[in-house]
């Protein structure tokens, strides 16, 4: 089956899917703030209202590992987040990347059949995976909800999943700031940031009621102790509880970030259009974004995930417990790996128990590592951001390397740019590491993710 023939299998449902229309005239900025506040707010109603028909579970949480850099929120109408269509477009540009389907962008027609087919797509996935949740019992138990609650809870997702799909396409269409992907995972971890620090709720982890935000925290153990630097002392590192050292952590990871955003290599190139004309290529540092990231998030999370449900099962089986054994954590119900493959993947709780257990620190950072980087190089050659597709984009413009013949600007690339993303990548994967063993809130892959 040929690319396009695939992409006209879309085109009977162009009528019926949901559009947002381009802009007639140019948006103002004004308008595309407040379209883009207007966007934010339904996303956090939609992530505060809960699902209707639900039973209330205090049950360990299956997609714990997901909700970070999926802004996802249990038991809401966001339960799927972004989740549709991240999957759906990383699918989508790995079809087109290896030319398993045909399409050129520069054609009006085949851009409308290849948004119509990733929207298709991310709404067939949002089925499947409400389907998958209502029926494995994580919203209570079939047989109890009743088959009319369970219709109505996938309902409710897909009808959500369907109402991101169409905020992220009105800020791609340019009535908004940014992408509704970036915003939505920006505000998840924003407000897990802010909620740890302000928090007014109490908590009793068995020495009586503290206040859960680490800034609040710090002022009430000043007021309330007389023993002021044990006060201190307790604001900056109690255990269970959001702390100052995790808020500080959280800060420096993000300078860190920001400071390694601004290394970048400069190739000077020439117009042989204009000549004279001298201008430069930046390649940066991070140069496939925060892909390698979210990529290597998305497969640990799948694994941990298949390994609880296998664990749940068949809790003697040998392989099934080669892969990995759960237990609850202490005074909780969310399961955390204790050995197995997983264990290793999974990161140090604390740098208590990195250094407790060195052999697990040193497998999970050549783990994060070398699975950024590889990512990273990969998704270079899928989704046409490789040195073959930036030489060609450069001589279409007629642009040529300075110093260099035209035929050998390809190989100049070559020599940079891989270098640069697995370089990249594997930097994304040791901030991440880093975060996680000082503490940062929020986990280090959602904070580097943002």
């Amino acid at each position: 089956m040929s690319g396009f023939r695939f992409l006209n299998l879309v085109r009977p449902f162009l009528p019926i899917l949901p559009e947002v229309s381009s802009p007639e005239r140019k948006v103002p900025f004004n308008q595309k703030l407040l379209w883009t506040a207007v966007t934010l707010l339904i996303f956090l109603v939609c992530s505060q209202v809960p699902l209707y028909g639900i039973m209330s579970s205090d049950s360990s949480d299956p997609l714990y590992w997901l909700r970070a850099i999926l802004a996802s929120n249990r038991g809401t109408l966001m339960e799927l987040g972004i989740t549709p269509i991240v999957t759906s477009g990383m699918i989508m540009q790995l079809l087109a990347g290896a030319n398993l389907i045909e399409v050129d962008f520069q054609l009006k027609e085949d851009r409308a059949l290849f948004g119509a087919a990733q929207k298709l797509f991310a709404l067939i996935i949002s089925f499947g995976q409400a389907t998958v949740y209502v029926l494995t019992g994580l919203y209570g138990q079939p047989s109890e909800l009743g088959a009319g609650v369970c219709l109505l809870l996938i309902l409710q997702l897909i009808s959500a999943a369907l109402i991101v799909i169409l905020l992220d396409e009105l800020l791609q269409k340019g009535y908004g700031l940014g992408s509704g992907i970036s915003l939505f995972i920006a505000t998840n971890i924003c407000e897990s940031i802010v909620w740890k620090a302000f928090s007014p709720t109490t908590v009793n982890t068995g020495r009586g009621p503290e206040f859960e935000g680490a800034i609040i925290a710090l002022f009430h153990l000043l007021f309330t102790w007389n023993d002021k630097s044990r006060a201190l002392k307790e604001a900056f590192y109690r255990d269970r509880l959001p702390n100052i050292m995790n808020l500080l952590a959280t800060v420096a990871v993000f300078a860190a970030v920001i400071y390694l955003q601004g290394f970048r290599i400069e190739i000077p190139v020439k117009s042989n259009r204009f000549r004279g004309q001298r201008l430069t290529y930046p390649i940066k540092l991070f140069y496939t974004s925060n892909m390698p990231i979210m990529l290597e998030s998305a497969l640990t999370s799948n694994v941990f995930i298949i390994s609880q449900m296998l664990s749940h099962r068949f809790p003697n089986n040998f392989f099934v417990r080669l892969l990995g054994v759960w237990e609850p954590l202490e005074d909780s119900a969310q399961l955390a790996a204790h050995s197995g493959i997983v264990y290793y993947m999974s990161p140090p709780r604390t740098i208590t128990s990195a250094l407790t257990d060195p052999i697990h620190t040193v497998i999970y950072i050549a783990f994060m590592l070398s699975a950024c980087a590889l990512f990273s190089k990969t998704w270079i050659e899928i989704s046409g951001s490789g040195p073959r597709e930036v030489a060609k984009q450069l001589k279409d413009q007629q642009l040529v390397m300075a110093g260099h013949r035209e035929g050998s600007m390809y190989k100049e690339l070559k020599r940079v740019i891989p270098t640069a993303a697995m370089l990249g990548g594997a930097i994304l994967g040791a901030l991440s590491v880093f975060a996680d063993l000082i503490g940062a809130l929020g986990s280090g892959t959602a904070v580097r993710t943002f």
